[in-house]
């Protein structure tokens, strides 16, 4: 038996983080950080693509100028991540990490921002009330009630669907899977694999297999920087170069989002200038009070349920559910998302939410907000990194999130798929998240197939007030735009 105490500052640390209790340790906090960060270190890079190159109804990009400012979306989309990933570990000590929230950024920018006479300020001020909106429906209790009103079978169906979701990101970011000509989606370029980025990838989730099989520690981050090093010795080599220049796609056999290559500097200065920049009242003022009403409610509706989905399907990923399905702290943990929202108005770099790629660092064993902590950190330290942080490409990351696919979909056995009233809204759940590429989409489909099968069966008893509620809330959700062609909003 060892005699080794631990100093006291680890025994602090381990207490308020519950380490041992959760069955992890600070090393293994520390790396799951680290892969969390390298999963979704593409947000840094990718935000700025959607919110920063599109004009709003002013003919201005974000920040106010007549051309793009990319670096300082960058360092701002960072920034936000980075103190709202601390804040998710230090106060909810969950291992789920917060940054700009894809899909939620592109309505911004193209169903708000660009808006005939608003302004990006305005834009963002209407982001900052859909936070201030779900902060209100969190301290009351309905967001928590409104998901202890979903039955087992469907929680862990938003699990799976997620874990189908984000294997499909992999491999579609990877290239693996493209659209297609007369097919939705196809494999790699007009039907087959072409171009040495593709190869990146095979062999990232070959490594990360072989890895995993020997249950080598660290598998995920080791087969990430290992896809790296792979990209920059090829891009070194074969100077394929970005697939998009200036916004516009050139060749499908390129790199898909940043160009493995090592920076000519390793510092950059962050440009924090958006920061502030919101017209809180100026979106009603620019769309008029039921245009800004219902855009709150498109962002209120898909944030709501996006990231309760997400933070189960993290939970259990992690072991980290009670009985009910339902994570420790999901109060914390969805106050600080709330507040997320808000903050990413109030940065100007769109509502930001949990992240799912956070499974992938829980899958590579974190269990406690310290690898939230960790990946903040890294966040922060981005903005002035961003050269290093652009190393590293879509196809070296894509295979952690495919990996992580299948270790969710492991759940997908709790289903009793011969009861049809659970079977058949857990399948849509299920489907309709990867089909639809949106969680609330998934989600939203599941919970109303649920409440129109026991309505058919007159099993009122059965359902709960909270769960009318949610079905009412989702019927307005996927009727939203004959309901803006009734008010006359465009």
């Amino acid at each position: 038996m060892s005699t080794t105490m631990p100093s006291p500052r680890a025994g602090a640390l381990d207490r308020y983080f519950k380490i041992s209790e959760r069955g992890s340790t600070v090393a293994r906090e520390i790396r799951g950080g680290f892969v969390t960060f390298f999963t979704m270190a593409y947000i840094i890079a990718l935000n700025p693509l959607i919110i920063g190159t599109v004009k709003d109804g002013t003919g201005q990009y974000l920040g106010g100028g007549a051309a793009p400012n990319l670096a300082m979306v960058a360092a701002c989309t960072a920034l936000v991540a980075g103190i709202m990933s601390i804040a998710m570990g230090a106060l909810a000590n969950y291992p789920l990490a917060i940054a700009a929230g894809l899909g939620l950024n592109a309505f911004v920018a193209y169903g708000v921002a660009a808006l005939p006479g608003m302004t990006w300020k305005a834009a963002m001020g209407l982001v900052v009330f859909e936070g201030i909106v779900i902060l209100v429906l969190v301290l009351t209790g309905f967001r928590v009630a409104a998901f202890k009103a979903l039955p087992a079978p469907m929680k862990t169906a938003i699990s799976v669907g997620i874990g189908m979701f984000i294997c499909f990101i992999g491999v579609y970011d990877a290239g693996f899977a493209r659209a297609g000509a007369g097919t939705p989606v196809q494999l790699g370029v007009d039907g087959r694999l072409q171009g040495w980025p593709i190869v990146v990838f095979i062999v990232g989730f070959l490594l990360l297999i072989a890895l995993s099989v020997r249950k080598v520690t660290g598998a995920m981050l080791i087969a990430i920087l290992g896809a790296t090093v792979l990209a920059i010795i090829i891009e070194s080599v074969a100077h394929i170069g970005p697939r998009f220049v200036n916004g516009k796609p050139t060749n499908d056999r390129t790199w898909s989002l940043n160009v493995p290559e090592l920076p000519s500097s390793v510092v950059a200065t962050p440009d924090f200038s958006l920061v502030g920049q919101v017209d809180l009242f100026g979106g009603f003022a620019k769309a008029g009070v039921i245009a800004a009403l219902l855009i709150i409610f498109s962002l209120v509706l898909a944030d709501f349920f996006d990231t309760m989905g997400t933070m189960v399907a993290v939970g259990a990923k992690g072991d980290l559910l009670d009985k009910d399905g339902t994570p420790q702290d999901a109060q914390k943990i969805l106050v600080v998302d709330s507040v997320a929202a808000a903050a990413g108005g109030l940065g100007g770099v769109s509502s930001n939410t949990g992240y799912i790629e956070s499974a992938a660092g829980v899958g590579d064993g974190a269990r406690t907000g310290l690898a939230s902590i960790v990946t903040g950190v890294l966040f922060l330290l981005a903005t002035f990194l961003a050269p290093l942080v652009e190393v590293i490409p879509h196809e070296a990351a894509a295979p952690a999130l495919v990996f992580v696919g299948f270790l969710m979909m492991q759940e997908v056995g709790q289903i009793d798929w011969r009861d049809i009233d659970v079977a058949l809204p857990a399948f849509l759940t299920i489907a309709l998240m990867p089909f639809t590429y949106s969680i609330t989409v998934g989600i939203g489909a599941g919970t109303l197939t649920y409440f129109a099968i026991k309505l058919i069966r007159g099993k009122f008893n059965e359902i709960p007030v909270v769960l009318w509620i949610i079905s009412i809330c989702f019927v307005l959700y996927f009727a939203i735009d004959p309901i803006r062609q009734v008010f006359g909003v465009n």
